[in-house]
């Protein structure tokens, strides 16, 4: 499965605490996150993890475009909903193509813990079937 990891200035600590507690799990995977989220969940869990641009500068849109040609199976994005972010637009775009490709999105830790159980039991796998029947 194809994960992206992502989060806000302010969440940065949740998602490193969450990635260190669910690596055993995580590490099954392939993870993709935005610029600075990517490289502290990387030096705090030894996980190898593909870093896009950070989020302000076109990683949100970098992310966006992998689940636009169905190549992303999760979206784990820890938003601040109490601190303004100048890329605003660029947030609610990759909401909405989650939303449109039907791309499951945890947006705090308590949805990302459950969405992770259901990674671990296998519950995720129909997202792998329909990415290789299309590519193949």
């Amino acid at each position: 499965m194809n994960i992206a990891l992502i989060a806000h200035d302010k969440k940065k600590q949740d998602i490193i605490n969450f990635t260190v507690a669910y690596a055993p799990v995580l590490k099954k995977h392939k993870l993709f996150a935005t610029g600075t989220t990517g490289t502290k969940i990387s030096d705090a869990t030894g996980l190898e993890v593909h870093r896009f641009q950070s989020g302000p500068l076109g990683g949100d849109q970098q992310i966006g475009a992998m689940i636009a040609e169905n190549k992303m199976d999760l979206v784990i994005f820890f938003k601040d909903p109490l601190t303004a972010q100048p890329h605003e637009p660029d947030i609610a775009a990759l909401i909405r193509l989650c939303d449109v490709y039907q791309i499951p999105l945890a947006s705090n830790i308590a949805s990302a813990e459950i969405f992770v159980h259901a990674l671990e039991r296998g519950d995720f796998d129909w997202r792998k079937v329909i990415r290789d029947r299309e590519e193949g």
